[in-house]
């Protein structure tokens, strides 16, 4: 789902076969349901979700109108509430996985993502009530947060090369995630039965940058 038309279709069209593309503001609740009735009106069942979506401002804590609050809770925390919840009847017959993102922003408190952080760590909380509530449903539900070098990224490599370099170097694995070949795999095991056995749990995709205790 995306509401860039162009890219959804882009994407749709490298693998028709597992790409369904559904033009869509996440942050919508009837959107959430109209992604589920697509899944399931393309590929037969749902066994997995991947809440990854997020946009947001960065500007100091003073400066964030309501309007920056609304953006980065409505398609951050709100979208990932209304997915779940759209997903819910058709995982509870799958007994799938769900997988929310959080950020290393909202556990180190990185000034200027007030907004951002906030709601990363509001995600964190709901999944952790949602893993308790659907552990006897046979419902997953387990958080990533990577550090991967996105297109965000690479534009502020490219502008600011000097602050890119000073940051990949405090990584202990020296650099930038890859999106598909660093993060892509964790989230595919956490929602294969290889992770089974796991459910509430928080997993640093960031070449160590934070090690939780």
């Amino acid at each position: 789902m995306d509401i860039d038309t162009t890219a959804g279709e882009e994407a749709e069209n490298r693998d028709p076969a597992n790409i369904a593309f559904l033009q869509a503001d996440v942050s919508s609740k009837a959107a959430a349901l109209d992604a589920v009735d697509l899944a399931i009106s393309r590929f037969g069942k749902l066994t997995g979700l991947v809440n990854n979506a997020h946009a947001s401002r960065q500007k100091p804590l003073m400066e964030l109108t309501e309007e920056d609050w609304a953006l980065s809770f409505g398609t951050g925390f709100n979208a990932t509430l209304f997915f779940m919840r759209a997903a819910y009847p058709q995982l509870l017959k799958s007994g799938g996985s769900i997988v929310n993102f959080g950020s290393g922003a909202g556990l180190t408190g990185l000034e200027t993502q007030a907004s951002y952080a906030a709601a990363k760590e509001a995600i964190r909380g709901l999944s952790r009530v949602a893993a308790n509530e659907w552990a006897k449903d046979r419902i997953r539900v387990n958080v990533v947060c990577p550090k991967a070098e996105t297109e965000g990224v690479r534009k502020w490599k490219a502008s600011h090369p000097e602050h890119y370099q000073e940051a990949a170097s405090r990584i202990p694995l020296g650099y930038f995630g890859d999106p598909e070949k660093d993060v892509a795999p964790v989230v595919a095991f956490l929602l294969s039965d290889d992770s089974r056995y796991m459910t509430g749990q928080t997993l640093m995709a960031d070449g160590g940058s934070i090690q939780l205790r």
